[in-house]
């Protein structure tokens, strides 16, 4: 999907060389550094594209021009990147969680006014991104998205399967259709979404897309570019914030405990061609941590009380790290073949080159069975990992199925002798498995079991065919951590940084006080109380019901085995919403036990969190609602054989229904068929073109190849001297003539 988008945003540049913008300046061409790998065409930043199905439709909406009349449509359709006329960015980040809004304003300026288009909008979004709200105002049309019930979107199913507009094309970024723009339209698009910071080096860390290539820049001396970025942090915890370093000018607004405002507005020759990017620190040199407690709304379904835990390991170097006992198990079936299984080795073997020459590790590799690196753990000595590092890019090798649960046992075995160390089991996979609620139940015998420290189970997982939530549970289950990489090239820095996350505790076995006055509705996400790491804050949120204790206890173990305890004070949140800031976390964890128990009830409890808090699930889905019409325009008819096309495009329009269902925004539960038929990640699977399709295609590729070959303007200049009929029967035997694959022929009549 993702590689027939850049194709048709490359046909699209093409395809706009037939744009001309007066004597002044006359045919634009696409200079040399924008012709890019085609990688690049995937959106940087919010973006907006014309849908042309028909060449002809291409035409500068100012200044028309005439334009070789062309036969047959682009299949697919060629997608042409609009020009931007402005763009705001507003960023409110509070603890790890970051709100995004976008506001900018395109134009269709590639689509004469007698002709309309769809506008395809794509929305690229960070690190856990969730979309959270579209306004789209098209002159007086408007558009709102709004979630709804999975009942509710049963109801509208059959208007739904004609209207269906959005999906991921790859990765973080979500794309959505606008049916039916007029040419030299305006839309003026607001997008947010939330985001989770990452924490490194002590830091929170926010980046923002923000990176327009030079083809969005309107074309026009006169035309004002103005861009605005607007952040807002707030630590939620009083404490004072220190900001280390930022990709824009950021003029300081206000500065308060706890709170800083920041803006960036300047009028540019070109758009930012670099993604916004903050970083700041919450000034401590200990560890230290509080509680932040909220009354719930009167609208909130959940009337019992919000309240938040958090621990911030600080920048002192006193608190030592556990040793490490760690096993990887790695997934070598036949769909982890190529890129993936590459970015996977050099991971772990990064990863081993981070252990400290008193840890010890070992690999297992599996598919239907099982490899094993060596029968014990071995130490980290540089000999050790030299050998596994030879030993990896040996023996992973990508071949047959997958399974789970016999490398897990094995693991278990290996980490059973553990004492005074922190075991820990890190599992890489991009496959669903059919025992998945099987392999947590086991895990969950093997972990209650009695013993000073228990394994922790980190998983990762790969693409949308493994079944995140199993993955997430499994990690619930073993107090450890989840994370993922829906794209290859994200593969090796994810899972760097979750185990340089997960293997850095310096406080292990966290357990609460018992919390004397409340009842038994107390509630925690996630349940199970993660470690204490050098390199990642604890945050645990929940819901209680009766009088809050002025102070919660904490109890753990250091590195020395000795006993650590401190009193976290609690506080009333000001100025924050709780439930907004940790709904997708919630969630998720609810979505996962919802999976794990088949809880109908915790389905209906996820739908509802996720309508009141705006976070989409697997439980809801999203539509795009209709809410004003624009006046009817007059038809402007330039041309006799244009007629028709404009009848036809008024009954289309007519028919177009008032609200289109964008589906889901989750990831789905595994596809189990894609992981037995080792299917790799994100392909797909090809589709053998019909006798229509294939002429379509023939007049798509004349289309392309004359406009790479020869510039328009050619083709206008030589039309001028010629009468209009004459200059139709012409480009019409162009077309003819490509039909017979006469290219060449169309070629050497055009350049006379």
């Amino acid at each position: 999907m993702a590689a027939e988008f850049e194709s048709c945003v490359e046909y699209g540049l093409t395809l706009s060389k037939r744009i001309y913008y007066g004597k002044e300046l006359g045919v634009v061409v696409v200079p040399p550094e924008m012709t890019r790998k085609p990688e690049r065409y995937l959106p940087e930043a919010v973006s907006v594209y014309a849908v042309v199905e028909e060449p002809e439709a291409v035409d500068n909406p100012d200044v028309p021009s005439y334009q070789p009349y062309v036969h047959g449509k682009c299949e697919p359709p060629a997608l042409i990147p609009l020009h931007m006329h402005g763009v705001e960015v507003e960023v409110d980040c509070c603890m790890d969680n970051a709100v995004v809004a976008v506001v900018g304003r395109w134009r269709v300026h590639c689509v004469t006014t007698s002709m309309k288009c769809d506008c395809r909008i794509a929305v690229p979004m960070r690190d856990q991104g969730s979309l959270l709200g579209v306004e789209v105002d098209i002159g007086g049309r408007l558009y709102e998205s709004k979630l709804i019930t999975e009942e509710e979107a049963k109801d509208k199913e059959n208007a739904a399967k004609k209207s269906k507009s959005g999906g991921y094309l790859k990765d973080q970024i979500y794309t959505f259709k606008i049916p039916q723009v007029d040419g030299g339209s305006v839309l003026s698009i607001k997008v947010s979404w939330s985001q989770k910071l990452t924490y490194q080096e002590d830091q929170f860390c926010l980046s923002v897309p923000f990176t327009f290539p030079e083809y969005v820049v309107p074309v026009g001396k006169k035309i004002p570019k103005r861009e605005k970025i607007l952040l807002n942090v707030d630590s939620g915890i009083g404490k004072e914030i220190l900001y280390k370093c930022t990709s824009h000018p950021l003029k300081e607004l206000s500065r308060e405990m706890g709170k800083l405002s920041f803006l960036y507005d300047a009028e540019v020759p070109k758009w930012s061609n670099a993604d916004f990017k903050f970083s700041y620190s919450v000034s401590s040199s200990d560890l230290f941590g509080g509680v932040l407690f909220q009354s719930p709304t009167l609208h909130d379904f959940d009337q019992r009380q919000m309240f938040c835990l958090y621990l911030f390991p600080g920048k002192s170097q006193t608190m030592k790290v556990f040793r490490k006992e760690v096993v990887f198990l790695v997934d070598i079936s036949g769909s982890m073949k190529g890129e993936v299984l590459e970015s996977v080795k050099n991971a772990v073997m990064a990863s081993l080159d981070k252990l400290d020459p008193r840890d010890s590790f070992n690999i297992i590799a599996f598919n239907g069975g099982t490899q094993i690196f060596s029968s014990s753990m071995e130490p980290a000595s540089k000999a050790g990992i030299s050998k596994a590092t030879q030993w990896i890019c040996n023996k992973l090798i990508a071949d047959g199925g997958t399974n789970i649960l016999l490398p897990l046992k094995q693991a278990m075995k290996l980490l059973s002798e553990t004492s005074e160390s922190i075991p820990l089991i890190f599992l890489i996979t991009d496959g669903a498995v059919k025992d998945e609620k099987e392999i947590c139940n086991e895990m969950k015998g093997y972990l209650t079991s009695t013993r000073s420290i228990s394994p922790t189970i980190c998983t990762f997982g790969i693409g949308l065919y493994c079944n995140h939530y199993f993955l997430q549970m499994l990690a619930q289950i073993g107090k450890g951590h989840y994370d993922s990489a829906y794209d290859p090239d994200h593969v090796k820095y994810r899972i760097q940084r979750l185990f340089s996350a997960a293997s850095s505790v310096t406080l292990a076995n966290l357990t609460l006080e018992t919390f004397e006055h409340l009842d038994s509705s107390l509630e925690l996400f996630p349940s199970h109380i993660p470690d204490l790491s050098s390199g990642n804050p604890l945050i645990v949120s929940g819901r209680c019901t009766g009088s809050f204790p002025d102070s919660i206890k904490v109890r753990g173990k250091l590195a020395d085995m000795s006993n650590f305890v401190i009193d976290l004070k609690a506080q009333k949140a000001k100025d924050i919403l709780l439930d907004k800031i940790f709904a997708r976390r919630q969630i998720d964890i609810l979505t996962a036990q919802a999976w794990f128990f088949e809880s109908k009830e915790l389905e209906e409890k996820v739908s509802k969190m996720s309508i009141q808090t705006g976070i989409p699930s697997e439980y809801t889905r999203m539509i795009l609602l209709q809410s004003g019409k624009k006046a009817p325009e007059p038809i402007f008819i330039q041309e006799v054989f244009k007629k028709i096309n404009l009848q036809k495009k008024r009954t289309d329009c007519s028919t177009t229904p008032s609200f289109f269902y964008l589906g889901s925004l989750g990831v789905g539960f595994g596809n189990l068929k894609a992981t037995i038929e080792n299917i790799v990640p994100g392909a797909e699977e090809p589709k053998s073109p019909d006798a229509a399709e294939i002429l379509a295609k023939v007049a798509s590729n004349f289309c392309g190849g004359l406009l790479n070959r020869c510039c328009c303007m050619c083709f206008i200049q030589a039309c001028s001297h010629m009468n209009n009929q004459c200059s139709i029967v012409l480009s019409q035997l162009c077309a003819a003539l490509a039909c017979f694959e006469c290219i060449s022929c169309c070629y050497e009549l055009c350049e006379c």
